[in-house]
């Protein structure tokens, strides 16, 4: 697949179904997934992978897989999805890296990337992140990614509630 977008460090390209095995290493670890409730079985990973497929071609853009590009290590996911933000839709930045690649301006270099892709390449006049109001580290790429929270709202996951906080950026005229 070609590449969407590249950093210093990092490339982003569409996941392809021989990129599952990598998915599952985030996707089915319970600490990585926290905001998210649980951790995946085979088949939501399966159904994770096919969500962002189909997001490509009806949507134009969806998460992609980061590359690190010194090793062309799988490191996680990084990308653009359509959402809803209180009764309104918006486009997310979201980024979910496996654990081992935590804490090395990865998430923060790739959510960078998507944001410029948004405004230059699809013309996007505000991109969004919707996170977890327990998920300080999500919290603080956004904030580095120039955002300022926007507002607040309740996602219910699997009978649970769970607040989140609504982070945007404008592109600048």
């Amino acid at each position: 697949m070609g590449m969407i977008f590249e950093t210093e460090r990092l490339i982003a390209r569409e996941m392809t179904a021989a990129d599952l095995p990598a998915l599952k290493e985030t996707l089915q670890d319970p600490e990585a997934m926290y905001a998210y409730a649980h951790a995946f079985s085979d088949d939501e990973v399966a159904a994770w992978l096919a969500n962002n497929r189909r997001r490509y071609r009806e949507d134009g853009f969806g998460l992609w897989a980061v590359i690190r590009r010194s090793d062309r290590q799988f490191i996680g996911q990084c990308g653009l999805t359509k959402q809803v933000f209180r009764d309104q839709p918006v486009v997310e930045i979201g980024y979910l890296l496996a654990r081992r690649f935590w804490h090395h301006g990865y998430a923060i270099e790739a959510a960078q990337g998507a944001k410029r892709y948004a405004f230059d390449q699809l013309k996007v006049p505000e991109v969004w992140s919707i996170i977890r109001d327990t998920n300080f580290a999500s919290m603080n790429v956004a904030i580095r990614n120039g955002m300022l929270v926007r507002g607040r709202m309740v996602k219910h996951y699997y009978g649970i509630e769970m607040p989140h906080y609504g982070f945007s950026v404008r592109q600048r005229s």
